[in-house]
């Protein structure tokens, strides 16, 4: 009878040493890309980051629903761009201040660019869309550590896969600085993404190669960091910003523009109306094409997203561009 009581005592005291395990914190991203790569980091922990903006929603224009809300004030950590390109997230982060906010247009070593102003380059504005001001929130757990990202930088940051690496670190290092059991899983994805996203990176440059010089327009100025990456070409936008319908002399702007620089395709993009894309390039010679920069048109969420939107992007180039 001691001796059963004994060896009770110790399979209880063993299930309670292995079967306890501190469980990953939970997470909330706000676009795909992101969204993918923290879910490749937290692969293996028996949880996974929950998406806010997916379908065909914009982080533009994106209105957030009451679980949303209720996911991020349950939230241990949120991983987002920017103030200036999510807008959305300033009310409930105000409202969360346990919420460690992870901005990483904040992280220390990313290929940082200019917005591009002037003709039709002209600056752009996201994220005010939800009548607030530029306040900062200097909630507690505000991972904070820059504010140039404030009007001074583009925000369209994840499309240079360079800036993608960086940001892997980065989320590595906050998941493992609140969830240290895990740390050794969180690692060794952070190293299996890292040598993906640089095969990634040599395979789009060897694919991208000979579109370069080759003019064209894009729908509104989101893929300045892939264009400089891997020497593109877009010689103007159709808007501004996307919530905003580009006025007439715009429009006219931008045609006089495909015929200066023999512009060969005007890029539509899903979220957003296209038929101002048939408009423009009538009578003009140009072809009409198709950009996503966050995979809103049909890229599952997931792990593998972020290589789908890249790899998306180079292909709609090379069809349109490349004919």
């Amino acid at each position: 009878m001691h001796r059963t009581v004994k060896s009770l005592a110790a399979a209880v005291l063993l299930a309670l040493a292995t079967g306890s395990a501190v469980a990953a914190p939970a997470v909330v991203v706000t676009i795909k890309p992101v969204h993918a790569l923290v879910a490749a980091v937290m692969a293996g922990t028996g949880a996974e980051p929950k998406l806010l903006v997916s379908g065909r929603a914009s982080e533009h224009d994106f209105a957030l629903k009451p679980s949303d809300a209720r996911a991020i004030a349950k939230a241990d950590v949120v991983f987002r761009v920017s103030d200036q390109l999510e807008g959305f997230m300033r009310r409930p982060l105000a409202a969360a201040p346990r919420v460690l906010d992870v901005e990483l247009i904040d992280t220390p070593g990313l290929v940082k660019l200019a917005p591009r102003e002037g003709g039709v380059w002209e600056a752009h504005v996201h994220g005010d869309h939800d009548g607030h001001d530029d306040e900062g929130h200097d909630h507690e757990g505000h991972d904070h550590e820059g504010a140039d990202h404030e009007g001074g930088v583009e925000p369209h940051i994840w499309l240079d896969p360079r800036n993608a690496r960086t940001m892997t670190a980065r989320i590595a290092e906050v998941l493992i600085s609140r969830d240290g059991a895990n740390a050794a899983t969180y690692r060794a994805n952070a190293a299996k993404l890292d040598a993906g996203l640089a095969a990634l990176d040599a395979g789009l440059a060897q694919q991208l190669a000979p579109l370069a010089g080759k003019p064209f327009i894009v729908f509104h100025d989101a893929y300045q960091y892939f264009e400089h990456r891997y020497g593109l070409t877009a010689v103007g936008s159709i808007t501004v910003s996307p919530e905003r319908k580009p006025s007439a002399q715009r429009i006219q702007a931008v045609r006089d523009k495909i015929r200066e620089t023999g512009a060969r395709c005007v890029f539509a993009e899903p979220q957003f109306d296209s038929a101002l894309v048939a408009t423009l390039t009538e009578g003009t010679g140009a072809r009409a094409g198709s950009l996503d920069p966050t995979g809103a048109d049909g890229v599952p969420a997931g792990p593998d997203a972020y290589a789908q939107v890249l790899r998306r992007l180079a292909e709609n180039l090379g069809a349109c561009l490349g004919g």
